[in-house]
């Protein structure tokens, strides 16, 4: 009997040890966090090559979040860039980890889908930082309910930009190699319309699939049988680096140059074909205004990681999640509880004026917890531009002009386009 006593205590305390290290365990992961956000990013699939610096500039904005004094949690599913594994990343990081705003998609293909089927039936804010796509606009699904945002521009923006620069090169004939998902056919249609109304003609425009193939011979001879003067290359590295490769091997460089956008500026696409063939042709991206917040940002990169920001979104991504950590500070301040309709209810409280401005970094942070605290409004002006959310969740930042050069990263910024036609 003494010994089944000694047993019993014995599997008792063992029990109450481990319990314990659960509970320190969960409380050195929440690191006493009042908010939980899930990070959806593309780490495999068509975008790969976004997903590791999406995720490092959320992981920066996280830590600069805690040690300005408001820890957060940030969990991160991956999309795959594809619509049916980012749904079941979304419903995850929302059921399984009872997150309170997701941060993504990328894809504008897989935000929509996430938005529709996992995000508004959840009632739970979302803001993609990369998908571009005009559909996030008027998403019906999200009308009067106002869950989606974003933290880059609508294609509306750089369709337009795109055209113009094509028409501005002197370009006459233009064919669209465009990936057929709402990100490709949003953005080929805004550039026919920009591009045709400044006199030039779109003389063929073909649509390849989102899952990447082995080869698109065939409809490369689609895209330039009309013998264009320019060929625009819409679509993400996973697709264009094979097609690209395939571009030069049938000598089409030869007649028609290349026109790329933001799916398509990449440092791997001219590590993998070799930069000389692409060095001197332009794209366009989403840009920003520069200032002191993307200063704070670029240093704070290097700083964590020894480069400079490498591709487009990844501020926009730290954006977000500021943005999203701010709005739960402002609820906690005005002693509401931290839920997902309050949290969406604050946002535009903390990124658009009126209110003091604050920006990015620890310092801009604390500034900007301290100002909540006392009850002040404060007004977050990103490091891709102001986060000044319009009715629809949209942003309005510059478009860049970039262009492909020899010496790495490869790309080099011409200019920030900050007026934008209307067409």
């Amino acid at each position: 009997m003494a010994r089944g006593k000694k047993l019993l205590w014995f599997v008792l305390i063992i029990s109450l040890v481990w319990s314990a290290s659960l509970i320190c365990a969960e409380g050195a992961e929440k690191g006493n966090s009042k908010v939980k956000m899930g990070g959806l990013v593309p780490l495999t699939g068509a975008l790969s090559e976004f997903g590791k610096g999406f995720r490092n500039a959320g992981d920066l904005a996280a830590k600069q979040l805690k040690e300005a004094g408001f820890p957060i949690v940030l969990k991160f599913g991956d999309t795959e860039t594809s619509a049916i594994p980012g749904v079941e990343a979304a419903r995850t990081l929302v059921e399984v980890e009872r997150v309170q705003i997701l941060i993504g998609a990328a894809a504008s293909g897989v935000t929509l889908p996430i938005a529709e089927s996992v995000a508004i039936p959840a009632q739970i804010p979302q803001i993609s930082n990369a998908s571009t796509s005009p559909l996030l606009s008027v998403l019906p699904a999200d009308q009067g309910k106002d869950f989606l945002f974003r933290t880059c521009p609508s294609d509306a923006h750089q369709g337009v930009i795109l055209g113009k620069l094509a028409a501005d090169e002197g370009y006459k004939k233009a064919s669209v190699f465009y990936i057929n998902n709402a990100y490709g056919q949003g953005l080929m249609e805004r550039f026919k319309e920009a591009f045709e109304y400044r006199g030039g003609e779109v003389v063929a425009s073909v649509p390849h699939d989102e899952k990447p193939a082995p080869t698109y011979v065939s409809e490369l001879r689609r895209v330039m049988k009309a013998q264009p003067d320019v060929m625009l290359a819409l679509g993400y590295p996973g697709q264009a680096t094979v097609y690209l490769k395939e571009f030069f091997e049938a000598r089409y460089n030869r007649s028609a140059d290349l026109l790329f956008c933001d799916g398509t500026k990449s440092v791997e696409i001219p590590r993998a074909l070799g930069a000389e063939y692409l060095s001197g042709f332009l794209g366009t991206t989403p840009g920003s205004v520069g200032g002191d917040s993307l200063d704070r940002f670029q240093t704070a990169y290097k700083a964590e990681y020894g480069e400079l920001p490498p591709l487009p979104f990844m501020s926009n991504f730290y954006d977000a999640v500021i943005v999203a950590g701010l709005a739960a500070a402002a609820c906690d301040a005005k002693g509401m509880a931290i839920t997902r309709i309050n949290v969406r209810d604050m946002l535009r409280v903390v990124a658009n004026p009126p209110g003091e401005t604050v920006i990015a970094g620890v310092e801009g942070i604390k500034k900007a917890l301290e100002l909540i605290k006392a009850g002040k409004d404060v007004n977050y002006e990103g490091t891709a531009g102001s986060v000044d959310f319009d009715k629809n969740g949209d942003v309005v930042t510059p478009i860049e002009i970039w262009k492909y050069v020899e010496k790495h990263p490869y790309i080099e910024t011409v200019r920030m386009e900050t007026e934008i036609p209307e067409r």
